[in-house]
């Protein structure tokens, strides 16, 4: 849809499409109302995703894709601070108005998205030293470009060590630590803290001093190191520590998957590369609960960690080779 019908209609539309369907979601009673209900949402909502990838690389200069990148995910990480406590907020009242104020959202962000970037024109681009390469790749679908599956392929399984975070993680705060929820709360909290604070420095300091694919194997190893910490006896020092290093990994390697998705798309099938790149981190989110709740429960958390660690090992290991294809 973003390579036939450009990145700003898609982003507009998205909008458009995701407020009635807000507005209709609490009148679903039923599991299966409520679920079709919900993919529908996912599916107008989740469009937007690769169409706003795209836009970045449009708007921003050559010279500024990764940091324009890593710009978007602050205020993405400022939103998922804001968006619980407004929850909250709303929930106190009454559980329809995270939807209604979800849609509200959705059509106040359309109003001055299209306000804005309605007249907005895309930068020009500087001669690619590599479009030779695109060339030849120009309207090739990127389930063609074997190196690039592959190189999804291994961002999947990066993320799926990444994803932890989202659902061992407090558990193991829980049953191992004996943390409350505050206190798990605020451990996770200090990701968002570190890397809304860090990233954009960091970005900076790696892109002058290192090739891409030397800070996305650094990023995956300390990914790794953060896990193997957890082995270690000792008190919440060692879960702060941890998510610090967990958090300095995201920020190398995210931005970074992303602009190295984009450059490696030929001209026009950018928002195809950026689907399937998304693919696989949606896949992360699937598989990423499922096997790590199976290994904590089979054969506890040490050896969770361990797996992901070892796992985040040869992940580094498959990048250092198929960046060698590209």
């Amino acid at each position: 849809l973003t390579d036939k019908k450009g990145h700003f209609s898609v982003q507009m539309l998205s909008f458009l499409f995701s407020i009635p369907v807000f507005f209709m979601l609490p009148q679903f009673t039923t599991v299966l109302s409520l679920s079709l209900g919900v993919f529908a949402l996912s599916v107008i909502t989740e469009t937007f995703r690769p169409a706003n990838s795209v836009s970045i690389s449009s708007y921003a200069r050559p010279e500024n894709i990764t940091r324009a990148f890593s710009l978007n995910r602050m205020a993405l990480n400022l939103g998922f601070s804001i968006g619980p406590a407004l929850g909250g907020v709303l929930a106190a009242i009454s559980y329809k108005w995270l939807f209604y104020g979800n849609g509200l959202t959705a059509a106040i962000a359309g109003l001055i998205f299209y306000s804005y970037f309605k007249n907005i024109q895309p930068n020009k681009k500087k001669h690619d030293k590599n479009a030779d390469i695109k060339k030849e790749k120009e309207g090739i679908s990127p389930w063609k470009d074997f190196p690039f599956v592959l190189f999804s392929l291994f961002c999947c399984f990066y993320t799926v060590c990444f994803f932890q975070f989202l659902s061992t993680l407090p558990i193991f705060y829980r049953e191992v630590h004996q943390l409350s929820k505050a206190n798990i709360g605020l451990i996770l909290a200090f990701n968002g803290m570190v890397v809304f604070a860090l990233e954009m420095l960091f970005v900076q300091i790696a892109e002058r001093k290192m090739r891409p694919v030397n800070i996305i194997i650094t990023g995956t190893l300390l990914l790794s190191a953060s896990f193997l910490l957890l082995l270690l006896p000792g008190g919440q020092w060692i879960l702060f520590s941890a998510m610090f290093i967990m958090s300095v990994s995201e920020i190398l390697c995210l931005p970074f998957m992303a602009t190295v998705s984009l450059k490696r798309a030929g001209k026009g099938r950018e928002g195809a590369y950026m689907g399937l790149n998304a693919l696989a981190f949606s896949s992360a989110h699937v598989l990423s609960p499922i096997i790590g709740t199976n290994i904590a429960a089979h054969f506890g958390y040490d050896a969770l960690w361990i797996f992901i660690a070892v796992l985040g090992v040869l992940t580094a290991i498959g990048f250092k080779w198929v960046f060698k294809k590209f």
